[in-house]
């Protein structure tokens, strides 16, 4: 995707060194946005693999409401791993308190729980928007919000895309649209798999509201890499991106009984591996 390889061009010609909690300084821009057309083929990144399995075992974890990272170490993701309720072990980049997160299973009111029980009181973000797009599907409200003020300090981690919203478009309303906001985007590891995450809930509200995909938008806040990662990303410069694959999902009834192994991609070609160090 061009699109993608433009953010990172602009991030590493034209941002700022800035520090951060995590340690490793990066450089920055304020401001950028993603687009991408679904008919163009399912947005997963080709100039480096990209684990498909990971992002959809995670986004499966989020729409059922879940915050106990067993369930996505129980199916070989271990993407959270290195989080935990801050509430029972409170933040800390050093290696005793780095243990300590790994080791407690616990989320907190992270993303999933936003979505299904927003604030604990039983707001269904999610189930609203399908019962909207089912029913008034031309609705300008059909809106869900993980950012939380009351709940940021029972989250692993401040939810980094805070936001996204539904539109049906054409002239027909036969079109479903996804835009996401995204206040900290770590280009190298995260938006990928953002991209990709956004991608697959799209693809499943508009087969749940019987519609086709069509746009996939990403308005995103602080762009960021990590001064550890700019090696890898310019790899990734001198990469031609490739055909785009295809997705499919299997036997699907609803997005609240969807399981990821459901969610098939074909057609993924795509360069080498890239390995890149997560900051905590």
């Amino acid at each position: 995707m061009r699109q993608y390889l433009e953010i990172v061009r602009n991030v590493l010609d034209n941002g700022s060194w800035k520090p951060n909690r995590t340690g490793i300084r990066t450089k920055s821009v304020s401001g950028a946005m993603f687009q991408h057309n679904m008919s163009d083929g399912f947005p997963l990144l080709t100039t480096k693999f990209v684990p498909f399995r990971l992002v959809a075992s995670e986004l499966e974890f989020f729409i059922k409401g879940l915050n106990d990272k067993r369930w996505l170490q129980e199916r070989g993701n271990h993407i959270w791993d290195e989080w935990c309720d801050p509430r029972i072990v409170p933040y800390g980049n050093d290696p005793e308190t780095k243990r300590r997160m790994m080791e407690e299973p616990k989320l907190g009111e992270i993303y999933g729980r936003q979505w299904r029980d927003f604030d604990g009181a039983g707001i269904d973000q999610l189930a609203n928007i399908v019962r909207t797009l089912k029913t008034t599907p031309g609705d300008r409200r059909m809106l869900c919000v993980a950012w939380n003020p009351k709940q940021l300090n029972a989250q692993a981690l401040p939810p980094c895309h805070y936001a996204f919203q539904v539109l049906v478009s054409g002239e027909n309303l036969d079109t479903l649209d996804l835009l996401w906001n995204q206040r900290s985007v770590d280009v190298a590891l995260g938006l990928p798999f953002n991209i990709a995450s956004y991608g697959l809930l799209l693809h499943l509200l508009a087969m749940e509201a019987g519609l086709k995909p069509g746009k996939l938008v990403g308005f995103l806040a602080d762009v960021h890499i990590y001064e550890n990662h700019i090696e890898g990303l310019e790899l990734q410069l001198t990469r031609k991106p490739l055909e785009l694959p295809t997705l499919t999902i299997e036997n699907f009834t609803s997005i609240f009984d969807w399981e990821y192994t459901q969610a098939k991609i074909s057609g993924y070609k795509h360069h080498g591996k890239i390995s890149f160090e997560i900051a905590v």
